[in-house]
C-alpha cells in the first residue's frame, strides 16, 4: 500500500523533526523549514534514518509560502494525506514561572506576533491545502496546541496549569483550539478529522532542558493523530491518548 504524503510545518528541528522521524513508515515526509541550511541538515537525518523525505522553503506567515505548498503538492502528488500545523513561537522566554505576558501589560505587538505565527498562520495555511487534503481516501489534519490553551484549567484554581499565564502564547493556543472544533464541525461528514494535540513539555529550544519529556514522547500525541484509524474521534483535544478539557 503506498505511503501517505505528510507536510510538517517547523519540520527542521525540535518536535517537528521528531514528529517526521516517528511518520517516516507510515508515510512520505515532507518538512517546512525557514532556514534551508537548517532544513538540509534535517532532511539528511531523515533519509539516515530510512525515510522517504523532502524539503520545502517555508515560512508559515508568509502567504506565498502557502501557494508554494500547494503548488507542489498538487503537482508532486495531486493530493495531501496528512497536515501538521506544527511551527509556533513563545513570545518570549517560556515557560515562564509567572505571569511573563500579563493580560494587562502585553505589549500588542508582541501580541499580534504570536497570534500571526501561532493562529492566524495555520488557519491559512489549513485553508489553503484543504482542496489537497479533500482529494484524501482520509486525511489528518493535526494543530500543535498546549495545555496552556485550555480554558477550564487556565480558570481552576488548583489544576496544573492556574498559575502558569502568558497571556500572548496561551490566548493563541485557546484560539487554534476554537479551530480545530469549528473546521472539525465543518467537515463532520467527510473522512476528514481534525484534532489539537498537546505535546507536553518537551526538551525543546521552546520548553528548555528542564522539561520533564524526551523528543520521542512528545511526539507521540502528533504522531497517533496523524495516523488515526476511521473509527476514531474529531474535534477533540488530546494528550498521549488522554483527552482534555477546553
Amino acid at each position: 500500500m503506498a505511503k501517505k504524503i505528510a507536510f510538517i510545518t517547523g519540520g527542521n528541528r525540535g518536535l517537528g523533526l521528531q514528529t517526521a522521524l516517528e511518520l517516516k513508515d507510515a508515510a512520505t515526509v515532507v518538512i517546512g523549514a525557514r532556514n534551508l541550511a537548517q532544513g538540509r541538515e534535517a532532511l539528511e537525518k531523515l533519509r539516515a534514518a530510512g525515510a522517504e523525505a523532502d524539503l520545502l522553503e517555508f515560512d508559515a506567515t508568509l502567504p506565498a509560502s502557502h501557494k508554494a505548498a500547494y503548488e507542489y503538492f498538487d503537482s508532486r502528488y495531486g493530493l495531501l494525506d496528512i497536515l501538521i500545523n506544527n511551527a509556533g513561537i513563545s513570545g518570549g522566554t517560556f515557560p515562564g514561572t509567572g505571569p511573563e505576558h500579563s493580560a494587562g501589560e502585553v505589549p500588542i505587538d508582541l501580541l499580534r506576533r504570536v497570534f500571526e505565527t501561532n493562529f492566524f498562520a495555520p488557519v491559512a495555511l489549513t485553508k489553503t491545502l484543504l482542496p489537497l487534503l479533500k482529494k484524501s481516501a482520509a486525511a489528518r489534519i493535526v494543530n500543535l496546541s498546549s495545555i496552556l490553551g485550555s480554558l477550564s484549567l487556565q480558570a481552576t484554581p488548583g489544576s496544573p496549569v492556574y498559575d502558569s499565564k502568558s497571556f500572548a502564547y496561551d490566548a493563541s493556543k485557546t484560539a487554534l483550539n476554537a479551530f480545530t472544533i469549528h473546521l472539525a464541525y465543518e467537515l463532520r461528514d467527510t473522512k476528514i478529522k481534525v484534532n489539537s494535540a498537546h505535546p507536553g513539555w518537551v526538551k525543546t529550544d521552546m520548553g528548555g532542558p528542564q522539561a520533564p519529556m524526551d523528543l520521542n514522547e512528545g511526539a507521540k500525541t502528533a504522531v497517533a493523530l496523524a495516523t488515526l484509524p476511521e473509527d476514531a474521534p474529531t474535534g477533540g483535544f488530546f494528550h498521549l491518548g488522554q483527552t482534555l478539557p477546553w
